[in-house]
C-alpha cells in the first residue's frame, strides 16, 4: 500500500505542478496581452488625455477671464464712486473757502475803514469823480 500511496501522492503533485504551470502561463499571457493592448490603445488614450486637457485648459482660461473682468468692473465701479465723492467734497470745500475768503475780505475792509484807510471801492468812486471833473475842466478851458 505504501507504493500505491506514493504513486497517488506523485500523481497529485504532478497535477498540482501542472495546474501551477497552467496558471503561471495564463498570468504571463495576461501580462503580455495587457502590454500589447496598452501599446495599441496607449496612443489613442494619450490623444484623448491631451484633448481632455485642452478642454480643461480652455474652461480654466474662460473662468479666469470672467473673474478678471468681474474684478475690473468692481474696480471701475469703486473708482467711479470715489471720484464722485471726491468731486462732491471738493465742491463743498471750494464753497466753504469762498465763504471764508469773503468773510475775511469784509472784516479786513471794515478794520481798514475804521482806521481811515479807504477801500478799493472808495478809491474807484473817487477816481470816477476825478475823471468827470477833469472832463468838465477841459470843457471849461476850451470855451474860454
Amino acid at each position: 500500500m505504501s507504493k500505491v500511496a506514493k504513486k497517488v501522492e506523485a500523481e497529485e503533485s504532478v497535477t498540482v505542478l501542472s495546474d501551477v504551470k497552467v496558471y503561471a502561463r495564463k498570468i504571463w499571457l495576461a501580462g503580455l496581452g495587457a502590454y500589447a493592448k496598452a501599446g495599441q490603445e496607449g496612443a489613442e488614450y494619450f490623444k484623448e488625455l491631451v484633448k481632455s486637457g485642452e478642454g480643461v485648459e480652455k474652461q480654466g482660461k474662460k473662468l479666469v477671464n470672467e473673474q478678471v473682468e468681474a474684478a475690473n468692473t468692481q474696480i471701475e465701479s469703486v473708482k467711479s464712486t470715489v471720484t464722485t465723492n471726491v468731486n462732491s467734497v471738493k465742491g463743498k470745500v471750494e464753497v466753504q473757502l469762498d465763504k471764508i475768503e469773503k468773510a475775511f475780505d469784509t472784516r479786513v475792509a471794515s478794520a481798514l475803514n475804521r482806521i481811515g484807510i479807504p477801500s478799493k471801492q472808495d478809491i474807484e468812486v473817487l477816481s470816477a469823480k476825478l475823471d468827470e471833473l477833469s472832463a468838465l475842466l477841459e470843457q471849461v478851458a476850451k470855451t474860454k
